[in-house]
């Protein structure tokens, strides 16, 4: 049997994460980069497909205790035992050139006799590596990939049935640290880091950018963790953030909705955007707005939905058969098809973010606006098609009315921007026809005046979650009976034990797969945004103290919740729920925090 999601902490170094366990063991971690093949894949099989535990000899369960050390993303576990005490520290440094991750082991009371069980298997579990002893280190090596394992003081390590193991004995204020260091196998050793001056360093790191957090209100650390965990889900090279750091953690347990989220998807953009800005974080918002225009670059019509970390346009799927899936739920995919769908909302949401940041002040790229007329252009041609929708489904195009919401958005912030900036190269008359055309179409074709409620989409009596982001758009005020209806309506038909699904139940006959999914996360989150900006505060403020309850004991967030068997579900830890706390959090207390 898996752990549960939420049994997982995270660690990583701006470039990759791994994900470590309750009881101390690391399942999950791609070297190098977040989209590389998985060197431990436990969490999607079993422990043979690679896995690395550090804990006291005897303890078969979980620690007795973890936190993260303070506004930083290293992880603390403890365990008291009948013969002491005794604490993990895990992290990953901000790399110079090669990713470590480092264990160190301190004794906290009495005598604890201390085991690590390492099993390093190469891409996505399958490939045994040769191991060596080198000066005192281990040595894996096989194909590309090459691991360096050393710890400080040496201590008793042997080799057995395809596994490294070392036993030690800490006393209170003794410590041992552990040093694996990935790198290609062709190139030199890299340089030996010092742990504990990494450990230093990385401290020093995270508390001065967590310090440069501008909100300062109501759950402030739990504002605070979900943007710490959109740091690390950024890959620093590039200024791209990932969705989450994993593929194919099920939507269901057993099921077949295993998806590769390890990737950049547009339609965070704007939603990420918002987030960085108002807690103050300019820098990675410039970051992700360069990555934007980087990886979108060329003719509007080759737009894809998502992009690799570099903006890389090929992200072949395929299965892979050797890894028996989370807790039995196969197929195990790498890569994702959907870069192949046509979505009209990105098309949108791109435009909405470039507005956003000329709006902040943040420095303007002159080829940014010459790439939103040619995305407009593209969407005059092309927005009365059907697409396959926000929730990229893989059944039939439907004419879905949140993404021809989207397009009026693209089309409105290019009326703005041409009337607030005369300079820009543009006619407004031209786009306010188009605003005005989609406007009305959606109005007649995507409202059920009978239940007084939009739907999924045209001639649908379908409700969806995506509803609930008219308001935020503009393209109705929030205190329009056409919102207050569609509000409602949503809450009435989607709400499951409190919580919001994206859509129906009866979910095959919309995007084609079999199977069901638990809640997901950010919908509720706008549900809540949803009820402030129509006035039901108190309403509000009751949700979202529930979705903070849902967090793991570390703060963390998978895509889904269960509100049934009480388990996170989907990929993990999941920047779009995070990104939907901060600025759920921002837009709720923004009054409070202003005082």
């Amino acid at each position: 049997m898996s752990r549960p999601i939420e049994d997982f902490a995270l660690i990583g170094d701006h470039q990759t994460a791994a994900l470590i366990g309750r009881d101390g063991s690391l399942d999950w971690l791609c070297l190098p980069r977040f989209d590389s093949a998985a060197c431990f894949a436990a969490l999607l099989g079993d422990e043979q497909n690679g896995h690395w535990r550090v804990a006291p000899k005897d303890a078969e369960g979980s620690c007795t205790r973890r936190a993260y050390r303070g506004d930083s993303l290293v992880l603390d576990s403890e365990w008291d035992t009948d013969e002491g005490s005794v604490r993990v520290t895990d992290f990953m440094p901000q790399r110079d050139r090669a990713p470590d991750v480092v264990r160190i082991v301190e004794g906290l009371r009495g005598s604890v006799t201390v085991r690590s069980t390492l099993r390093l298997r190469f891409d996505y579990g399958s490939v045994v590596p040769w191991m060596r002893k080198v000066d005192g280190h281990r040595v894996a090596v096989a194909g590309p990939d090459s691991v360096w394992l050393r710890s400080e003081p040496e201590v008793h390590t042997w080799g057995r049935d395809f596994g490294t193991y070392s036993e030690f004995t800490v006393e209170e204020g003794q410590k041992v640290a552990f040093v694996l260091t990935w790198h290609p196998s062709h190139e030199p050793r890299p340089p030996v880091v010092d742990p504990y001056e990494s450990l230093r360093h990385c401290l020093e790191d995270w508390h001065a950018w967590s310090s440069r957090c501008q909100y300062d209100g109501p759950y402030r650390d739990a504002v605070m963790r979900s943007l710490i965990t959109l740091k690390a889900l950024t890959y620093a090279p590039t200024g791209g953030i990932v969705a989450a750091p994993t593929t194919s953690l099920p939507e269901e347990i057993g099921g077949v909705r295993n998806w590769d989220y390890r990737y950049c998807w547009l339609r965070d953009a704007t939603l990420t955007l918002g987030a960085l800005l108002m807690a103050g974080y300019l820098e990675e918002a410039e970051a992700w707005r360069d990555w934007l225009l980087r990886a979108v670059a060329g003719s509007a019509a080759d737009l894809q939905i998502v992009y690799g970390l570099a903006g890389e346009r090929r992200l072949p799927e395929y299965e892979v058969p050797w890894l028996s899936g989370y807790e039995g739920s196969t197929p195990v995919r790498i890569g994702n098809e959907a870069v192949e769908q046509l979505q009209l909302d990105v098309y949108g949401e791109v435009i909405d973010s470039l507005a956003l940041a000329q709006r902040s002040g943040l420095t303007t790229h002159p080829p940014g606006w010459n790439l939103q007329l040619g995305l407009l252009e593209f969407l005059r041609e092309k927005w009365r098609e059907p697409d396959q929708g926000l929730w990229e489904v893989r059944g039939p195009g439907r004419h879905f009315v949140y993404s021809k919401v989207m397009v009026w958005v693209a089309a409105d912030r290019a009326v703005r921007a041409l009337e607030e900036n005369p300079e820009l190269r543009g006619d407004p008359d031209r786009w306010r026809e188009l605003r005005d055309e989609v406007h009305r179409e959606v109005c007649e074709k995507g409202f059920d005046p009978d239940r007084n409620t939009f739907t999924q989409s045209y001639g649908s009596t379908e409700l969806d979650a995506s509803l609930l982001l008219i308001p935020h758009t503009g393209f109705l005020p929030p205190d329009d009976p056409r919102v207050i209806g569609t509000i409602d309506a949503v809450r009435a038909d989607l709400t499951h034990h409190g919580l919001l699904r994206r859509y129906t139940s009866d979910q095959k006959e919309i995007d084609g797969l079999p199977g069901t999914e638990g809640t997901f996360l950010v919908c509720s989150f706008w549900l809540v945004d949803a009820l402030h900006m129509t006035g039901r505060t108190k309403e509000a403020c009751e949700l979202f103290e529930h979705l903070i309850s849902l967090r793991n004991d570390v703060g963390l967030l998978a895509e889904e919740y269960d509100p049934v068997s009480g388990r996170q579900l989907g990929n993990f830890p999941q920047a779009f729920s995070h990104i939907g706390l901060v600025n759920t959090a921002l837009a709720l207390f923004r009054e409070e925090t202003e005082k």
